[in-house]
C-alpha cells in the first residue's frame, strides 16, 4: 500500500526514482509524483492519476523535470481524499519550501489543519499528508525566526523542524522529507509504516520496499519505529530517535537478487509465483528437514523449544490468505501437536479484549511482516504476557524483528497482489511447526519419519499439478463469465476452498464464496442454480464420502461439479462434470497440492475476463495502515 522512493547522492536522481516507482508498483496504487530541488535552489513537484507510466509521459512530454541529484517520489492509495491529482504525492507547504512524501495515515490531521487554518495557512488538497507537510514547514519557519537556537552543533534545521513537528502528530508515518534551503539534506522517519535505507557509493536511495533498492546496492537499514535518518551526500548520515537520541545504525544485506524481481518468459507475475512453488517450497524445507532421520530443525525457534512443548495454547493470526494458512494451522497444530490452537483474524484481535492465558504462544503470519492488523494484535497479545512467533518472508521487517522468535519462509520476492507462494510457504512452515511440536509431545518417530518424507516429496508432486494447467485453463474458459462460484471443501480443505474464492474474487472480480461443505445445507444450497460452478476439494481421507454426498445434493439442483481429487480416484469421475488430480499425500499435507490447482482456476479467469491480474483494482499487496 503506498510506496516510497528517495534518492540523494551524486546522480541524476530521476532515472533513479521513476524505475524505483515501477518496482513498487505491485503494492497497489492510484496516482504517483515526484519531487526534486533542481540546480536553480526550488522544487519542483510533478503529479499526475493513473500508472507510473502516465507520469514518466508527462514528465518526458509536456512538464520536464530540472536536472537534480536529490528527489522524492510515491506511489499513492488513495484513504484521505479520492484519487485526484492534487491529492497525490509529494506535498508541498505554502511557501513552496517543504516538501514530503508519507505512508500511514495522520489520525489528528483535522486538529492540526484547523490549528494551520487559524495561524493562516491556505490548504489545496483533502489529504492528511498535506498538513504534516505543512506542519513541517511552519516549525521550520518559526525556527528559521529564531535563528535555529535550539540546534545542537551541526543539526540540520530541517531535521529540527521534523522532530518538532511529529511530536505533535498521532497516527502512524514513513516519511521522506526536502527543504529547498538545505539542498543537500533528505530527512526520513518511520513510526507503524516501513522504512529502509540503502546505503550506496557515495549515495543513498530511501524506500518503502526493498523491491526500489535492490538494483542499486545490497546494504540496506532498517529503520525501526520512532527513528529517523539524516542523510547527504558522501555517506554522510545520523540516525537518530524522534526524540533526538543517537541510534547506531545496524547495515543489514539484503537476501534477494534482482532477477528474482524480474518477470522473465512468463505473461504476469502471478503465474511466475504458481510457478514457483515447487521451488520456494524446497527452499523453505531446505535444511530443516531430514526425512531419514524424521526430524525438523528449527534454527529459528531453537532456544525455545521447551517454552513451544509446554505451551498450553497457541493463538494464529494473520488477515486475507494468511489468515487461512492460520485456519490450516489450526488443524495441523491439534492433530499433530495435540494443544488447543485458535485462528484469528487480526483485524479482530485486540478489539474484543481477549483472553491471553499463562502459556500461550501467538504465531503471527505476514508476507510482508508489515500488515498493520497483525502487528497490532501481535503487540497486544506480547502485552497480555503471550509469547510471539512470527512466520514472515521479508527479512528485516518490523514482525521479524518484533517477535521473541521465528520462522522465514524463503519463498523469495513476491510480487503479484494474490499471494501464491507465500501462502504454500507458509502452510509449510505452520506444517514443520507442528511436527517440531509435536514430536516434543506425544508423536512417535515412525509418525515424525512419514510426515517428513512426505513434505520432503511436496516440491515434485506440485510440479505434476502445474503439468495440468492447460487442462485448467479449459475449465476455467468454460466457466470465466459466470458470475457466482462456491468453494466447498471439509476439514483441512474448509481453509483451501475459503483460499480458493478469495483468489477468484479479488483477480477475476468474480463473486464467489468458501465454505465447509456441511454448512451448505443451512442456507448456501439456496443459492444453487442451472449451470453455476461449484468447487469442490474431494480428495481422498476420512471425511471423503461425506464429501461425496455434498456434491450430490449441489447436482441434483443443477449445480456444474469441478473437483480437485486424489490421483486414481476414477468413483470421482460418476459425480462431477470436471476434475483436476492431486498426487496422492497425507491428509494434513494435502493442502499444499490442493490450492495450486484453485490458483491457476483463478489466474485463467482473471485473464480471460481482461483482468489486471497482478494489480487489481482497490487492492493493495501490503495493507500497512488499519
Amino acid at each position: 500500500m503506498c510506496g516510497i522512493v528517495a534518492y540523494i547522492g551524486r546522480k541524476i536522481c530521476q532515472p533513479v526514482l521513476i524505475e524505483g516507482l515501477k518496482r513498487l508498483e505491485y503494492r497497489g496504487y492510484d496516482s504517483a509524483g515526484i519531487a526534486v530541488i533542481g540546480e536553480d535552489g526550488q522544487i519542483a513537484v510533478r503529479r499526475a492519476v493513473g500508472r507510473i507510466s502516465v507520469l514518466e509521459s508527462k514528465i518526458a512530454d509536456t512538464d520536464p523535470l530540472p536536472a537534480a541529484m536529490i528527489g522524492m517520489a510515491h506511489t499513492r492509495w488513495a484513504t484521505h481524499g479520492s484519487p485526484t491529482e492534487i491529492n497525490a504525492h509529494p506535498h508541498v507547504d505554502d511557501t513552496a519550501r517543504i516538501a514530503l512524501v508519507h505512508n500511514g495515515i495522520i489520525e489528528n490531521y483535522s486538529v492540526l489543519r484547523a490549528v494551520l487554518e487559524d495561524k493562516g495557512h491556505k490548504f489545496t488538497s483533502q489529504t492528511d499528508t498535506e498538513v504534516l507537510a505543512m506542519l513541517i514547514g511552519h516549525v521550520y519557519s518559526e525556527l528559521k525566526e529564531k535563528n535555529g537556537i535550539h540546534l545542537k552543533p551541526g543539526q540540520s534545521l530541517l531535521a529540527k523542524a521534523v522532530q518538532n513537528a511529529l511530536s505533535e502528530v498521532s497516527g502512524t508515518y514513513g516519511i521522506a522529507v526536502i527543504c529547498r534551503d538545505e539542498p543537500e539534506t533528505l530527512v526520513v522517519a518511520r513510526k507503524g509504516s516501513p522504512l529502509l535505507i540503502g546505503v550506496g557509493n557515495d549515495e543513498y536511495i530511501v524506500a518503502s520496499d526493498a523491491a526500489a533498492i535492490v538494483e542499486h546496492t545490497a546494504q540496506v537499514i532498517y529503520l525501526n519505529d520512532n527513528e529517523m535518518a539524516v542523510l547527504r551526500p558522501g555517506n554522510d548520515m545520523r540516525t537518530s530517535t524522534i526524540d533526538d537520541i543517537d541510534v547506531s545504525p545496524v547495515i543489514q544485506q539484503l537476501e534477494s537478487k534482482l532477477e528474482e524481481y524480474e518477470l522473465g518468459s512468463y505473461e504476469h507475475y502471478m503465474l511466475k509465483e504458481i510457478f514457483e512453488q515447487p521451488q520456494a517450497v524446497s527452499n523453505c524445507l531446505r535444511g530443516r528437514v531430514d526425512g531419514k532421520e524424521g526430524r525438523i530443525t528449527l534454527g529459528g525457534v531453537a532456544n525455545f523449544a521447551r517454552e513451544l512443548t509446554k505451551a498450553r495454547r497457541f493463538i494464529l493470526t494473520g488477515q486475507g490468505t494468511a489468515w487461512h494458512a492460520g485456519l490450516i494451522g489450526d488443524y495441523l497444530f491439534e492433530d499433530l501437536a495435540k494443544v488447543v490452537t485458535e485462528a484469528t483474524y487480526a483485524s479482530e484481535f485486540r478489539y474484543r479484549n481477549p483472553l491471553v492465558e499463562d502459556n500461550t504462544v501467538m504465531i503471527a503470519i505476514s508476507q510482508s511482516g508489515e500488515t498493520a492488523d497483525t502487528l497490532a494484535a501481535l503487540r497486544e497479545a506480547r502485552e497480555k504476557g503471550a509469547m510471539a512467533l512470527g512466520v514472515v518472508n521479508v527479512v528485516g521487517s518490523t514482525i521479524a524483528r518484533e517477535t521473541d522468535a521465528g520462522v522465514y519462509l524463503h519463498a523469495g520476492p513476491e510480487i503479484g497482489v494474490a499471494s501464491t507462494k507465500a501462502f504454500t510457504c507458509q502452510l509449510t512452515v505452520l506444517t514443520m511447526l507442528a511436527i517440531y511440536i509435536g514430536r516434543r509431545r506425544f508423536m512417535s518417530q515412525p509418525q515424525c519419519q512419514e510426515l517428513a518424507q512426505g513434505l520432503l516429496a511436496i516440491p515434485d508432486q506440485m510440479r505434476e499439478v502445474l503439468k495440468q494447467n492447460d487442462a485448467v485453463r479449459e475449465i476455467a474458459a468454460r466457466f470465466a463469465q459466470q458470475e457466482n462460484w462456491l468453494f466447498l471443501g471439509r476439514g483441512y480443505h474448509y481453509p483451501v476452498a475459503l483460499e480458493g474464492a478469495l483468489k477468484l474474487k479479488e483477480i477475476s472480480y468474480i463473486h464467489a464464496e468458501g465454505m465447509p461443505a456441511a454448512e451448505m445445507k443451512h442456507g448456501p444450497i439456496a443459492l444453487i442454480s442451472d449451470g453455476m460452478p461449484v468447487v469442490f476439494i474431494a480428495t481422498k481421507g476420512h471425511q471423503y464420502d461425506k464429501v461425496i454426498s455434498n456434491i450430490e445434493e449441489v447436482r441434483a439442483r443443477g449445480g456444474v461439479i469441478i473437483a480437485v481429487a486424489t490421483e486414481g480416484d476414477k468413483n470421482i469421475t460418476r459425480y462431477s462434470d470436471h476434475v483436476v488430480y492431486i498426487p496422492e499425500a497425507l491428509e494434513a499435507l494435502q493442502p499444499l497440492l490442493s490450492v495450486v490447482p484453485l490458483q491457476l482456476l483463478a489466474y485463467h479467469a482473471a485473464v480471460i475476463r481482461g483482468c489486471n491480474v497482478d494489480k487489481p483494482r482497490n487492492l493493495a499487496k501490503s495493507v500497512t495502515v488499519e
